[in-house]
């Protein structure tokens, strides 16, 4: 598929070149905001799953596309899951991995920073950035400062190539350094780790998935090579910062970890609107020559793991048990189609999805079956890291550890924090 067919083509949760809308394949009367906010509302009337939520209101009136749909999108459930966003940042992302950063990603815990994860080659890397760092100030303002301002998500500035920023941050030891980066085009590595640990005469395979886009597809297929190779008993599959992506990436993830057991079965079905019924299909696991032969699987996840992350999940449940280590995942059985106008891209919630059981409400995610934390201190993929030590623990004894936790360290003991917005939740990094 052409990168321009790619950008026409591709959806937040799935990949699908059937036009969904008369209204889409016309497109707007004009690149105006008035033409772009009519042209909103044409295909949120006919594409959106809870159309029939939607309040009357004039989109003439609103400044912008963006604004309009704040004001119509059904809150109850959609706070946050359909957007707007560039069709350059969409087909960066979905076509490269790509995304204009800094290349880090961060969580923030009560008045804290921390970086989670640094991108190679990156503008963070060459400041010496690292997992575990913290950052106290942005562009000479405290961290705390902004957070408790309800500033700190734009604080690094918007998503343009050549945008500045100085920040000062504070490594594990104690020192404090100061960088300044300039936004480029970063690549997210969607496999950026494989291991494989041999604990208690079995041998445990590892991966650390970042997010599920085209250049997946090969990654996974090096990936499962090694695996299979190394005669892996287990996996660990790690999803905790994966926002989601394409539904067909997740369809060949887990028809890797499905093998023999799931080919040719169920693995999702699509239920849209009342207006788009005979769009209603299913989809099924493949068969992988390199496939794995497992018992179960073991996935790590976060309130960063969303949406093809959760649906992979979902999908295996009604054929082998699935563990979840961790904290409960984000919430979102809910895909997009991806609809290009002028040179925005709009992504309204537009179909359910659900299991071979009828399976697929769960807005208030997964909970772990071993809650662990995330040890933002140890390095991803060291085995004596909080989630990871869960896990492997698990895959030799086949029970959640014995130690206790905290519960600032259990995923479901404190508040979930809010949800951000759609696209930022898929890249999950600045």
């Amino acid at each position: 598929m052409s990168r321009a067919a790619l950008v026409s083509c591709l959806l937040a949760l799935v990949v699908s070149c059937a036009a969904p809308a008369s209204a889409r394949a016309q497109g707007p009367a004009s690149c105006s905001t008035a033409g772009k906010n009519l042209y909103v509302r044409d295909v949120m009337t006919d594409l959106y799953l809870w159309y029939a939520e939607m309040p009357i209101v004039n989109p003439t009136s609103y400044e912008s596309p963006e604004a309009y749909l704040e004001a119509v999108r059904y809150r109850t459930l959609d706070s946050t899951f359909s957007y707007i966003t560039s069709r350059a940042a969409n087909d960066a992302f979905y076509s490269d991995s790509q995304f204009i950063g800094f290349g880090l990603s961060t969580i923030l815990n009560d008045l804290e920073m921390r970086v989670t994860q640094v991108f190679p080659e990156s503008p963070a890397a060459e400041a010496g950035l690292s997992r575990g760092d913290r950052i106290v100030e942005i562009g000479g303002r405290l961290v705390t400062t902004l957070i408790s301002g309800g500033e700190i998500g734009s604080a690094f500035g918007p998503s343009e190539i050549g945008v500045e920023s100085d920040i000062a941050f504070v490594n594990p030891a104690g020192t404090r350094h100061e960088a300044h980066m300039v936004k480029r085009l970063v690549t997210i590595p969607t496999v950026s780790l494989t291991r494989v640990y041999s604990l208690g005469g079995r041998r445990v395979g590892y991966m650390f998935f970042r997010n599920f886009v085209e250049p997946s597809y090969e990654a996974l297929d090096k990936a499962f090579a090694e695996l299979s190779a190394a005669r892996v008993d287990e996996l660990v599959l790690d999803l905790r910062y994966n926002g989601g992506g394409l539904v067909n990436v997740a369809q060949y993830l887990a028809s890797y970890i499905g093998g023999v057991r799931t080919d040719g079965l169920v693995f999702a079905e699509y239920f849209h609107n009342d207006k788009n019924t005979f769009r209603n299909h299913i989809i099924r696991f493949e068969n992988k020559p390199q496939h794995l032969t497992l018992d179960r699987l073991i996935v790590v996840t976060t309130g960063s793991s969303a949406s093809a992350s959760e649906l992979v999940i979902n999908a295996l449940r009604p054929f082998m048990p699935v563990v979840v280590i961790g904290g409960r995942t984000y919430g979102k059985p809910v895909g997009q189609y991806a609809v290009a106008f002028c040179d925005k891209l709009l992504a309204p919630v537009s179909f359910a999805l659900r299991n071979a059981d009828g399976k697929g409400d769960f807005y208030d995610g997964f909970a772990p079956d071993c809650p662990a934390p995330d040890e933002i201190d140890r390095q991803l993929g060291d085995p004596d890291e909080g989630s990871l030590k869960e896990a492997l623990t698990f895959a030799t004894t086949g029970a959640c550890g014995p130690r206790p936790l905290t519960p600032q360290q259990k995923g479901d003991a404190r508040p979930r924090a809010p949800r951000v917005l759609g696209w930022q939740s898929l890249v999950n990094a600045y």
